[in-house]
């Protein structure tokens, strides 16, 4: 049950990662790196990273995001369906 836990926390910092690089945009300041975001979302972090996409608007209009986000939320699924008995065992 703690991992489902975590995976609501992770969402919530992905999907604030995608609103810090959209503020630290507008203020052209230094960012943070299109690897770490993809990645984060391939960690289980997809459905933040689809939602700060959306709300934020950012990254919305690159084609390496338009593709890799939902194909990581697609992976998120995936493992999740197959490692599902893990991730919600109880301990």
């Amino acid at each position: 049950m703690y991992i489902f836990y975590f995976l609501i926390i992770w969402n919530i910092i992905v999907f604030f990662l995608y609103g810090l690089d959209k503020r630290k945009a507008k203020a052209h300041k230094y960012r943070i790196s299109e690897k770490i975001l993809i990645l984060s979302s391939f960690l289980f972090g997809a459905i933040g990273a689809v939602l700060g996409m959306n709300i934020f608007r950012h990254k919305t209009k690159h084609a390496k995001f338009k593709i890799l986000i939902p194909v990581s939320l697609l992976f998120n699924c995936v493992c999740f369906y197959y490692f599902r008995d893990y991730l919600l065992m109880k301990f």
